[in-house]
């Protein structure tokens, strides 16, 4: 994700305590204590939807594929707002009932551990926005033709109801209905537009595994072009024909990046990539979701770059824990800082060097990346240009050809699953033969502006 403040071990609690037939009411994230249960994996979610720009009413059917992890009498579901209209698991309708932003599901009959299940909801209604404790706008997001649909960290729930973090990660199919003079846009592929009675149906699949907030589906009056790469990437680009002329010389690079993303990282983690460029002016970010990030207006040239190389490091590599949000920003940062470097711009120690010349006072020391401390800082300047600081005292530590052998091992080595700050330590000690613990304490962990080496 790109902000305007940003710079050019699993959690050991368990949440509340429930009974050992229920699930929890969060995973026990402390930063987002409501998102999630561990009481079940989401395999694959299949969502239908309908949605009239003109009334901003949606209409939506949600089939979730899960695992119940435990033993199960009932489990809750994140969803905000919108009115659900009725519930069954395994087609028998079920119990349920609102708890704020939980949809808390019984069962007619329990579900064993290790027991596949099928939830149907369905549900409608105006979605609204989240806003998120940084202030910023999250979720379903109206716009003057349609909807920008960004849900980092908590807005998935504002369009469909799931396990709302990213430790569930689950594969998708997306069908979205709306008036043909729109399109409707989301992630993976495109299988199939068909439009009669005045409306077009747009059906996408996203088969590598997801968190929810990377979901998209956003809604507008968009240009579209597609096309496929030299390495076989199929790209899908949907644009505002507002922002049309101001993007085209950054997205014709889209292919360019991603080749030298893939030399740097590893392989492209997917099969589709594009970006949607919406027309969207009091959002304010950007967002890296899955194979095609979404851009409230014309991105340049350092946002495209940062958001695609979170498709290696935050989509591809997830979170365990929102605390550990530097292993997505300070990496797709760094990102920034090496494109820069190897196409004629500061070399990275130049940028660094620039950020450690700001004072004590600046904001850029307030919290360190590694601990932000809450929600609200977890897209705050330190997040980002610390954390990238502290890859870049890695890259100085090991020397390149181990900094970047480290950086293809965590993406390999994590694809389509998660990773944590001690687990890349851990990979950085193996792959160098030194003991980093004090860097990375340094860097990451340090209360206010660190020591130079």
């Amino acid at each position: 994700m790109t902000v305007p403040v940003a710079v050019a071990a699993l959690l050991a609690g368990a949440g509340t305590a429930v009974a050992v037939d229920t699930g929890a009411p969060g995973v026990g994230d402390p930063y987002f204590p409501l998102a999630g249960d561990g009481g079940y994996h989401v395999e694959h979610y299949d969502l239908t939807l309908r949605y009239d720009p003109a009334s901003h009413h949606l209409d939506g059917t949600a089939v979730l594929t899960a695992r119940a992890t435990q033993r199960l009498t009932r489990f809750d579901l994140d969803l905000k707002g919108l009115k659900v209209a009725g519930v069954t698991v395994d087609r028998t309708r079920a119990a349920f009932r609102r708890d704020g932003q939980e949809l808390v599901v019984t069962p007619r009959h329990a579900l064993r551990k290790g027991q596949e299940f099928r939830v149907k909801v369905t549900y409608s209604g105006t979605p609204k926005q989240v806003t998120d404790p940084d202030g910023s706008p999250d979720g379903w997001i109206t716009t003057d033709d349609g909807a920008f649909v960004a849900g980092e960290p908590q807005g998935a729930m504002t369009w469909f109801p799931g396990n709302n973090h990213p430790k569930d990660k689950s594969s998708y199919d997306i069908t979205i209905t709306v008036p043909k003079d729109r399109t409707a846009v989301s992630n993976g592929t495109l299988l199939s537009r068909r439009t009669a009675h005045g409306r077009t149906t747009f059906h996408w699949r996203e088969r590598e595994p997801m968190a929810t907030y990377l979901a998209t589906a956003t809604v507008g009056k968009f240009k579209v072009e597609h096309y496929t790469t030299a390495d076989g990437i199929r790209v899908y680009n949907a644009v505002d024909p507002r922002e049309a002329a101001a993007a085209a010389p950054v997205l014709k690079k889209l292919p360019s990046v991603l080749a030298w993303e893939s030399k740097l990282f590893g392989p492209y983690p997917y099969r589709d990539a594009g970006s949607i460029v919406d027309k969207a002016p009091d959002v304010g970010f950007a967002l890296e979701t899955q194979t095609r990030p979404l851009y409230d207006s014309a991105p340049d040239l350092s946002t495209l770059v940062h958001e695609n190389a979170h498709q290696w490091f935050g989509d591809s590599v997830s979170l365990t824990t929102w605390k550990d949000i530097w292993l997505n920003e300070g990496f797709a940062t760094y990102a920034e800082w090496l494109y820069g470097e190897q196409h004629g711009g500061d070399s990275a120690q130049k940028t660094f060097d620039s950020l450690y010349a700001r004072p004590t006072s600046d904001d850029l020391w307030s919290f360190p990346p590694g601990n932000p401390g809450s929600g609200a800082n977890i897209f705050g300047t330190p997040v980002y240009a610390r954390g990238a600081m502290a890859l870049h005292e890695l890259r100085e530590a090991v020397g390149d050809p181990v900094f970047f052998r480290i950086l293809r091992a965590w993406a390999a080595e994590h694809r389509g699953g998660h990773g944590t700050t001690a687990q890349f330590t851990k990979l950085a000690e193996r792959e160098s033969g030194k003991d980093l613990h004090p860097l990375f304490q340094t860097w990451l962990y340090q209360q206010g502006k660190p020591n130079k080496a």
